[in-house]
C-alpha cells in the first residue's frame, strides 16, 4: 500500500467515506441530478397546474420514489404525501440541510440509477402554452373600407 493510499485510507477512517458531488447531493435531497425525473420548488408545490403536471410525472414514472423536504410546512407536505399514496407511489422525508424558502426546492422524483432527463425543473419541462383563441371573422363592412 503506498503513502497516498494509505493516507486515504486512515482519512477515510477518521473522517467517514468522502461523498460524490455534495454540494449537486444537498440541492437535489441526497440524490444526484442525473437521477431526477421532475423537481419542484416549495411556490411550485402550491400551483394547480404545476400539481396536475406531477401527477402526469408520478404517473409515468412509478418506480420512482418522491423525496419530500421535512422542512416546508406541515399542510402541504401532508397534502402531497396524500397524494402520492392515492397513486401508489413511494416517499422519503428528508430533513438534513434543507432550507423552507419559497424557492428551496420542496420535491424531488427520482429513480435509483441515472435517468438524465434533460429538464427537471416542473415550470420548464411544462412550460405555458397560451390559450388559442379562434380567429375573430372579419365583418364584410370592415373588410370592404380597410
Amino acid at each position: 500500500m503506498g503513502q497516498e493510499e494509505l493516507q486515504k485510507h486512515l482519512d477515510a477512517s477518521r473522517y467517514g467515506t468522502p461523498k460524490l458531488k455534495p454540494d449537486e447531493q444537498k440541492k437535489y435531497m441526497g440524490t444526484f441530478r442525473e437521477r431526477c425525473f421532475v423537481t419542484m420548488t416549495i411556490a411550485q408545490m402550491k400551483i394547480d397546474k404545476d400539481k396536475k403536471n406531477f401527477l402526469k410525472e408520478l404517473t409515468a414514472h412509478p418506480d420512482g420514489t418522491v423525496l419530500l423536504n421535512g422542512k416546508m410546512d406541515i399542510t402541504l407536505q401532508k397534502a402531497y404525501i396524500k397524494m402520492i399514496n392515492a397513486q401508489g407511489g413511494r416517499f422519503t422525508v428528508v430533513n438534513e440541510a434543507q432550507s423552507s424558502e419559497p424557492d428551496a426546492l420542496g420535491l424531488v422524483l427520482a429513480a435509483d440509477h441515472a435517468v438524465d432527463v434533460a429538464e427537471v425543473d416542473i415550470d420548464k419541462k411544462y412550460p405555458d402554452t397560451p390559450e388559442q383563441k379562434p380567429a375573430e371573422k372579419e365583418s364584410f363592412w370592415k373588410s370592404l373600407f380597410h
